[in-house]
């Protein structure tokens, strides 16, 4: 099996797009992640046992379930009860709920370790309750974790290609598509493999660049 440079070129474009719709997976659902697992760690510290126990369970339900069942059920389950959407909204939600769950532990480590005496300055300047969490916990606790949140990003990346089970035309879904149409699987699957490596050195540059910045120990 040799490898054809001119079939490379011509499917890079395709390849290409596939990437545009990974990257776009990726980070929505990065968001969410980010924004339902500061969420859940909010909960997670209520003083009322029931909404703490059922955010526990519910998160380490998710965070149990490998992300294929996941996604089939989001996809072609939910459609059952009435909830139709499509396979990159579907792969985009499934990705950012089940990643919050870990980051959910990954701020609660951030803010348990935020210096007690910190808690009790804002206690002794009788700051209001949310100017606590955004101007003095929050701030340090998210500061500390940046490194991981950055780690998590680039697992998440890695993940995307399971979206496949749910046909969204993300890059290795692309490459099937191209490999199929020539039974040339060589160029594409390798092509992938190399497109993988590239975006996820630079996310891994950027992290450490990020943690260099505003991390602190």
């Amino acid at each position: 099996m040799e490898w054809d440079w001119h079939y490379t070129g011509d499917i890079i474009p395709d390849l290409l797009d596939g990437l545009r719709y990974t990257i776009i997976a990726t980070l929505l659902g990065y968001v969410i992640a980010l924004l339902l697992g500061l969420v859940w760690a909010l909960l997670r510290r209520t003083p009322n046992r029931l909404v703490n126990q059922t955010v526990r369970w519910i998160t380490e339900f998710i965070r149990s379930t490998p992300l294929i069942p996941q996604l089939y059920f989001i996809y072609y389950v939910m459609p059952v009860w009435g909830v139709t959407l499509s396979s990159l909204t579907a792969g985009v939600i499934t990705l950012g709920v089940h990643y919050s769950t870990y980051m959910a532990e990954v701020y609660r480590a951030g803010i348990a370790d935020v210096p007690q005496g910190q808690w009790d300055a804002a206690t002794a300047l009788n700051l209001p309750r949310s100017r606590v969490w955004l101007d003095v916990v929050l701030p340090q606790a998210i500061r500390k974790v940046i490194p991981t949140l950055g780690n998590y990003l680039i697992a998440m990346f890695k993940d995307s290609p399971l979206l496949l089970a749910i046909n969204v035309s993300e890059l290795l879904f692309s490459a099937y598509q191209v490999g199929s149409q020539t039974l040339q699987f060589l160029e594409p699957i390798t092509m992938v493999g190399v497109l993988f490596i590239v975006i996820s050195v630079i996310s891994s540059i950027l992290v450490r660049r990020l943690e260099r910045r505003y991390a602190t120990n």
